[in-house]
């Protein structure tokens, strides 16, 4: 199977989840669990991969592991803090802008659209799982640095965790741990997987899927992630404009002068 063939295997497995995830959240009247199975489409996509894999290597097995970790940790992760919980704000305008007729329109306007895109990133893990030849340099720095993504993203995602889960720090802002070196450090934590999923896919030949970590990026700064979550937050959490003005916002650095 060449190349692009092989990446395309996977849009209807991902396609059929996103219509399960949508059954499930439109059940529950919240879209917002969109979140919790965004991680699950790449374990869908790398299945798919490598069962259409004649052989599968030791380059496969380590992008499947990798993989597999980052998805199943940050699914677990999001199922226990957003299950339960009301509808995060993003989607309730969401809802408040497509209405009437938001449950059906959500098919394709959440559901569908994260099923694309993930299929769009999914590329590198096409292109690695499926190609011959053992592991080499770029294997070994990209594993690195995707591993270090994973941990950094874990690492941040716990410590807020503590942070929420202690009454005592409601309505203050988490500035504590990796958050007092970066704004976002989980975002900063999913850039290091997939730009180290990236060289993996480069060490196998296949440099056309630059895309996918250039399209997460954009994602992670200035579509879904850091610019939409401070969209607003100033005005429903005054302090953070201090912490604005002494934090990087997403790659980690000392804080600003002048600040503590």
């Amino acid at each position: 199977m060449n190349p692009p063939a092989h990446w395309l295997s996977a849009l209807p497995a991902m396609l059929v989840l996103a219509v399960l995830a949508w059954a499930v959240a439109t059940a529950r009247r919240n879209v917002g669990l969109v979140d919790i199975f965004w991680s699950t489409f790449f374990v869908a996509g790398a299945a798919v991969y490598a069962a259409g894999t004649p052989v599968i290597g030791t380059r496969a097995v380590l992008v499947l592991g990798l993989v597999a970790t980052w998805a199943l940790r940050l699914a677990f992760y999001l199922a226990a803090r957003n299950w339960n919980a009301p509808e995060d704000h993003r989607y309730r305008a969401i809802r408040a802008r497509n209405q009437p007729g938001f449950a059906w329109k959500s098919l394709y306007l959440v559901f569908g659209l994260q099923a694309l895109l993930a299929w769009l990133i999914s590329a590198p893990l096409a292109a690695s799982i499926a190609a011959p030849g053992p592991p080499g340099a770029l294997d070994v720095i990209g594993a690195l640095l995707a591993a270090f993504g994973i941990t950094f993203e874990a690492c941040a995602d716990a410590q807020l965790a503590r942070f929420k889960a202690d009454a005592a720090n409601a309505g203050r802002v988490m500035d504590r741990g990796l958050w007092r070196y970066s704004r976002h450090p989980n975002y900063f934590g999913e850039f290091c997987v997939w730009w180290g999923l990236y060289a993996i896919a480069l060490g196998a030949g296949g440099w056309w899927t630059l895309f996918s970590p250039l399209l997460m990026t954009v994602l992670l700064l200035r579509v879904s992630g850091v610019t939409l979550l401070e969209q607003n937050i100033v005005e429903r959490r005054p302090a953070y404009r201090d912490y604005v003005a002494r934090t990087n916002a997403f790659f980690p650095g000392p804080q600003m002068r002048g600040h503590r």
